[in-house]
């Protein structure tokens, strides 16, 4: 029988994540810290993702990025990262790596979100960031995020 909808997927109560990010702060936010766990779900990937030391309260975007690097470049942190992990070409927000707003509350955020657009072996390999502002999903091709707060590379479990 397949998972009960309006219950929590099995899969994040009795699984094993198949990746998982660690998240670290940028040189301006070095007490952020974060954890995103990837389970394969429903042909796509169950995401939950916490972080803790975040710059207030608010929304932050979360997005998927093409290279699995956090280096700083110059005076841009995590450039390594590349742009949105976008396979298929497609404007902002339908990148594949386009994720909902993190909700921060006490510098605190919890979320679990499913997507579609990418299985955990497919996020392998790449990075997770996290922008100081909330993505508009529709300016292009960042959806005005703002700087790069946070960075993971995106690993096997």
């Amino acid at each position: 029988m397949p998972d009960d909808p309006c219950r929590l997927p099995r899969v994040l109560l009795e699984g094993r994540p198949a990746a998982r990010a660690l998240l670290r702060g940028s040189d301006a936010h070095p007490f952020l810290r974060g954890e995103a766990l990837f389970y394969p779900w429903q042909g796509g990937s169950l995401l939950l993702v916490r972080a803790v030391g975040l710059p207030g309260d608010g929304f932050f975007a979360l997005h998927i990025h093409t290279f699995g690097s956090c280096r700083t470049g110059g005076d841009v942190a995590f450039l390594g990262a590349g742009d949105h992990f976008n396979p298929r070409g497609l404007p902002h927000p339908f990148h594949a790596g386009d994720l909902p707003v993190l909700l921060s509350s006490g510098g605190r955020a919890l979320s679990v979100t499913y997507t579609g657009r990418f299985t955990p072996g497919q996020a392998v390999g790449r990075s997770m960031v996290l922008h100081a502002l909330p993505d508009d999903y529709r300016s292009q091709p960042t959806g005005a995020a703002g700087a790069r707060i946070a960075c993971g590379v995106i690993l096997p479990v």
